[in-house]
């Protein structure tokens, strides 16, 4: 189901560059989240597991590499060996599953363990409607709605790029769509997060990094000081590359605190994944100003569960005040007249440099998508000075 080492998000094989020069020993344990509460068909687990285990065939190939080397120069060569020489290595993967309900967790070196998040969600994606067997709208259907979402937002004069990995309907899908986007979008269609359909169809791989980069910083080095860590690391490693901030793992209102004049200098903007995005564009537009900066010189990415109907308000009220991006995932990718999975993976503890594991958690603009130990939550909560 997989069909490259590369069908990944972007951010995982950029994080994990970062974590190999910053932390090499740190470990990592990530688990399955079933939000949706969906049941799971006899032999699911043992299915899975064939396809995890397979897995371990997976390398990069020279043409891959190249495209790696002309595509992301702020990768250096020492990140391109170490990728072409890296394997999955299955062990790592502990899958159980009792009658309808599925485990799924992984732990080893969080170097090695942080590429799995994408490519479980993904097979754990296609193999539930692989099993499903239920009808589905055809590949004619599915272009001519993807045809006409890239050509509306077009005509907007946004620009979009397809974040919708990891719960795609399949790869076939998500191969055409992604085609469509790129013949029907025009200079809208910006690329995809997928590094292997990037690659595949010749657009731009995008993405920086993810709540997990926060969380361990935030278990490493304490709760009040992980933003401003998190970014002064990724500034470290990337120089000004791959500029885009990840606002909401601890809440906006205290990213925003920790995001000072220098930050908003250095950043070339931020990205909004949880809460009222129009609010949030309100927020971050007077944060900007507060600072004499012209908003209309940087860019928010909204990535949160987008449809057409709610990019249409944002660019609306972003219009003219501040630079504006789109990610859309399942609205793009799993938009087949199914209703996709709910569900994550998410690191739940890591072990910094030999110390004892430590829970992580991320404190969500809405706490339905908290995540993590709710003792943890709760002193997360009162060291930053938010409601309980």
């Amino acid at each position: 189901m997989l069909h490259s080492i590369l069908d990944n998000d972007f951010y995982k094989f950029t994080m994990q560059n970062a974590v190999v020069k910053l932390f090499p020993n740190a470990m990592a344990r990530y688990a399955f989240i079933n939000r949706g509460e969906h049941r799971f068909p006899p032999g699911f687990g043992q299915r899975l597991r064939v396809l995890v285990d397979e897995m371990a065939a997976l390398r990069l190939s020279g043409e891959e590499r190249r495209f790696l080397e002309e595509t992301c120069p702020y990768l250096d060569p020492t990140y391109h060996d170490f990728l072409q020489g890296f394997r999955y290595n299955p062990a790592e993967v502990t899958i159980e599953q009792h009658g309808e309900e599925l485990s799924v967790t992984v732990e080893g070196l969080w170097y090695r363990t942080i590429l799995w998040e994408v490519p479980l969600m993904t097979l754990i994606s296609q193999l539930w409607f692989e099993m499903l067997g239920e009808d589905r709208d055809s590949n004619e259907k599915v272009l001519k709605r993807t045809r006409e979402k890239i050509e509306h937002y077009h005509e907007l004069g946004v620009r979009v790029a397809e974040f919708g990995t990891r719960r795609r309907y399949s790869y076939e899908v998500h191969d055409q769509v992604v085609a469509a986007l790129k013949k029907y979008g025009g200079n809208s269609f910006t690329g995809s997060s997928n590094v292997h359909l990037a690659h595949r169809h010749d657009v731009k791989p995008l993405g920086t990094h993810a709540h997990e980069w926060f969380m361990f910083h935030a278990a490493r080095f304490g709760f009040k000081m992980a933003n401003i860590l998190a970014l002064e690391h990724w500034v470290r490693v990337y120089r000004g590359d791959l500029g885009i901030a990840l606002s909401d793992t601890f809440t906006t209102q205290v990213f925003f605190e920790s995001f000072d004049k220098m930050f908003t200098k250095l950043f070339d903007g931020v990205r909004h994944d949880s809460g009222d995005p129009v609010e949030f564009a309100q927020r971050t537009i007077a944060h900007y100003e507060r600072f004499g900066i012209d908003p209309r010189s940087k860019t928010i990415i909204f990535s949160d569960a987008l449809d057409t109907e709610k990019v249409d308000r944002i660019a609306r009220f972003c219009s003219g005040r501040i630079g504006m991006s789109f990610g859309i995932g399942t609205n793009f990718t799993n938009d087949v007249g199914l209703k996709p999975l709910n569900m994550v993976v998410k690191m739940t503890d890591t072990r910094p440099e030999g110390r004892q594991w430590v829970p992580v958690v991320k404190l969500s603009d809405i706490r339905a998508k908290n995540t993590g130990d709710p003792e943890m939550i709760q002193l997360a909560r009162r060291n930053l000075s938010l409601p309980e």
